[in-house]
């Protein structure tokens, strides 16, 4: 693994030690100067899913900050997909031309811009967290979601429409327009959200999936349509192009999904062409205990990296410069994914590579102040 590797040196006291965090990793077409990555965070900021300034001044911040890549908010693939009337969407050609601006500016600071696309299933129709809580009526800004099976996620959230045949190659054909917009765009990089408790999520777990068909029931079945999506993006994407996949390795309950599952899922992505596994996990019941803390979820990442022989990511309250050098060089990951640190700290980067006494790149404009 060295090989791939070319070694950032930096001096610290009499040693010569060498950052992994700041060594740069290529994938497929694109090389990502470090292993820094802006995860996707909702910024409930859009109408009729277009970007706004707030879009070009959230991702361009973090881009200037020494991020090696920012991955755009669940973005949705239809209106339906959306979580809330807020969300960002890539459904149509007016979208797509709108984010280029958005992805100019990022290429500009040497920093990959990527999208995370998505459907939210049961979970859309409900409100921007600053708007209230819970289902949004149709008639009032909300509309009918689906579902695999007609179960609610909660009883704050609309009951969905089971999906028929139709309703799931509708959401194929979606997720395979709007990776195609995503290459108009001027996007360098896709994440399939399959995690949280969203649409994908709610076809692979027992818990939310009680179909009879061959969408439901054993494993193969569950996890059909995440194969399928996968298929349908990959073959409209160049052969240079990553793909990114974000799953849940755990439901965090007894009976559901787990890390054995999610391994053998990972598997069957990867030979449909995924690049790296982005490993959350929960989201799809409510009131779930979860032993939230540091570097908590860093063990799926470790795992199915070893298991599944492919890249992956860390993710979930990675906060400290040290803590995210020790995950790439012990290589429990290949990438940190950075959520609300990044919120507090747009130029997280530039100081976490002072506190590893590394030295990269500013933006020109800094520089004074270096």
């Amino acid at each position: 693994m060295e090989s791939i590797y070319l070694t950032v040196y930096t001096r610290y006291k009499n040693f010569i030690i060498m950052s992994k965090l700041f060594s740069p990793l290529k994938i497929r077409g694109i090389k990502l100067k470090n292993r820094i990555v802006v995860s996707p965070m909702c910024q409930y900021s859009s109408k009729d899913g277009m970007p706004s300034d707030w879009h070009l001044v959230h991702l361009g911040s973090r881009a200037a900050g020494g991020a090696a890549l920012t991955i755009q908010e669940a973005t949705a693939v239809s209106p339906e997909g959306r979580i809330s009337p807020e969300d960002a969407g890539i459904w149509n050609d007016a979208q797509a031309e709108a984010y280029k601006k958005i992805n100019a500016f990022i290429k500009s600071q040497n920093c990959v811009p990527g999208i995370q696309l998505a459907h939210a299933g049961r979970k859309a129709s409900t409100y921007a967290p600053w708007r209230g809580s819970g289902e949004v009526k149709i008639g009032e800004g909300g509309w009918q979601t689906v579902a695999p099976s007609p179960e609610q996620y909660s009883d704050k959230n609309p009951v969905p429409k089971e999906m028929d045949k139709t309703d799931i190659e509708k959401v194929i054909n979606d997720f395979r327009n709007g990776a195609r917009r995503c290459l108009h765009a001027g996007y360098e990089l896709i994440e399939l959200h399959m995690a949280h408790g969203y649409l994908l999520h709610q076809f692979y777990s027992p818990f939310s999936n009680h179909r009879k068909d061959e969408y439901g029931g054993c494993f193969e079945n569950r996890t059909r349509l995440a194969v399928e999506i996968t298929r349908a993006v990959r073959s409209v994407l160049p052969d240079d192009f990553p793909l990114f996949i974000r799953i849940s390795c755990t439901d965090w309950a007894e009976g559901g999904w787990n890390l054995e599952q999610s391994i053998k899922l990972v598997k069957l992505l990867k030979a449909e062409g995924a690049d790296l596994i982005d490993c959350s996990s929960g989201g799809n019941l409510p009131n779930v205990k979860i032993p939230a803390g540091p570097g908590y979820q860093i063990p799926f990442s470790a795992k199915i990296k070893k298991e599944a022989d492919i890249l992956t990511g860390g993710v979930g309250f990675i906060t400290l410069p040290e803590q995210a050098e020790q995950i790439i060089r012990t290589e429990h990951a290949d990438v940190v994914l950075i959520a609300r640190e990044f919120l507090r700290d747009p130029y997280w980067p530039m100081h976490a590579a002072k506190s590893l006494k590394t030295d990269i790149q500013w933006a020109k404009q800094y520089e004074r102040a270096r």
